[in-house]
């Protein structure tokens, strides 16, 4: 084959990396460019933007080291039958992009992938010599993200802890017997063992008042992995329950949907269609139900049709609907916990209202300027000047607070 020029590199490798949805920076702290000069837009091949919690858009260097791999996943776009552009960075390509991107300020940081070439440990070896270089070799002192391969050395996945902030390994499939079919030469077992390992890595860096000295950093934003939605069967229901445990098992900061996406000549055994967005969508506003509403994956799951997340609605206005005897709740009185299950409320507008009760007796007026909208809000709660009455246990209730169609809104 041809050796392909640099642009042509990251402009295959870059595509290629576009199915990892498991790419953040939420957990890290604000960088400069080196020096605190640069310039530049944010804009081309290979640069994508992720959020922090406080909502603040960085952009990074998004690319896979090589799309050769030996594995044969048959959801892969890159697994080793498929028919597409096959490219490679050298270790020192990967260090000279991030660090000229960086310097003009195109980027933040980078999240750094692989395919599988030649084995698990060569990989991952790989990997972490740009990491290390980044760090060592040019103080570099941006985000960096690095997929594990599960299947590499303990020692290699603890240094890669060493240098990056974010380590990520991918579970894919939520049903371990749809992962053992369509991707033989991957075991869940050993993708728990090395996410295991991090978890306790990430632990023991963390310092304690007993410490006299930091322990070494290791992972300090944590990890994450990603789901693969509509490729195997699973109900939504059993998507939570898989990102539940996950999170529970392995101290996860993030777990991530992504949509199956058909590709070309794909295994029979795949779906002929991709899933609609919105349920991609409606699972990402489960999990965040888990991680900061105070919900469970039980309490979620009972409100699906068929083990299905409603389309129509939000989770948590699909619970509220199914569980009318709940409310409505006094916001003068109600205890947080309960405020954060009102539709429409979201956990900033719930600490507002909590910190002004205590000066003064809320109003429906006073509700309505600290959400983004009342109309969701009045048929679950009383103040001093409301009650819904017979609003709450209305029959086309939700057909009143079923947003358009097209509407994306996290709660």
């Amino acid at each position: 084959m041809a050796q392909l020029d640099l642009r042509r590199k990251l402009s295959v490798l870059a595509d290629a990396a576009k199915y990892d949805a498991s790419c953040s920076s939420s957990g890290a702290s604000k960088r400069n460019s080196v020096g605190g000069k640069g310039i530049g837009s944010t804009e081309g091949m290979g640069i994508c933007h992720a959020y922090t919690p406080d909502g603040r858009c960085v952009s990074l260097l998004k690319i896979l080291l090589t799309n050769f791999c030996i594995y044969d996943c048959a959801y892969c776009i890159n697994r080793a039958s498929s028919n597409v552009e096959r490219a490679r960075f050298s270790v020192q390509e990967v260090v000279d992009l991030t660090l000229n991107f960086y310097k003009r300020n195109y980027i933040e940081g980078l999240f750094l992938s692989s395919g599988i070439i030649r084995n698990g440990d060569y990989t991952m070896e790989q990997l972490v010599r740009v990491a290390r270089s980044l760090r060592e070799d040019h103080d570099f002192r941006g985000y960096i993200h690095l997929k594990l391969i599960p299947e590499a050395d303990p020692r290699l996945v603890e240094e890669a802890g060493l240098y990056a902030d974010r380590l990520s390994a991918n579970i894919e499939l939520p049903r371990d017997e749809a992962l053992a079919r369509l991707a033989p030469q991957k075991d869940v077992s050993v993708i728990k063992r090395a996410m295991g390992q991090v978890r306790m890595k990430v632990e023991a860096a963390r310092p304690s008042k007993k410490d006299r000295a930091k322990p070494p950093r290791f992972a300090p934003a944590g990890q994450s992995t990603q789901l693969i939605v509509g490729a195997d069967g699973a109900p939504d229901s059993e998507i939570i329950d898989r990102s539940a445990s996950l999170y529970g098992g392995y101290g996860l900061r993030r777990v991530y949907y992504s949509a199956f996406s058909p590709i070309p000549d794909s295994s029979s055994a795949l779906p002929l269609s991709k899933p609609p967005l919105m349920r991609e969508h409606r699972l990402y506003q489960a999990d965040w139900l888990m991680r900061f509403y105070g919900f469970s994956a039980p309490e979620i799951g009972s409100a699906t049709t068929d083990g299905m997340l409603d389309l129509a609605v939000d989770p948590k206005l699909a619970w509220a609907l199914k569980n009318r005897d709940q409310f409505p709740v006094d916001v003068n009185t109600a205890a947080r916990e309960m405020l954060l299950r009102v539709p429409g409320l979201g956990v900033k507008s719930v600490d507002r209202i909590i910190s002004v009760r205590r000066w003064r007796t809320l109003r429906l007026d006073d509700v309505g300027r600290m959400t983004r909208s009342l109309g969701s809000v009045r048929a679950f709660i009383t103040t001093l000047d409301w009650t819904p009455g017979g609003l709450t246990d209305a029959a086309d209730l939700r057909a009143r607070l079923a947003p358009p169609a097209e509407q994306l809104s996290l709660f």
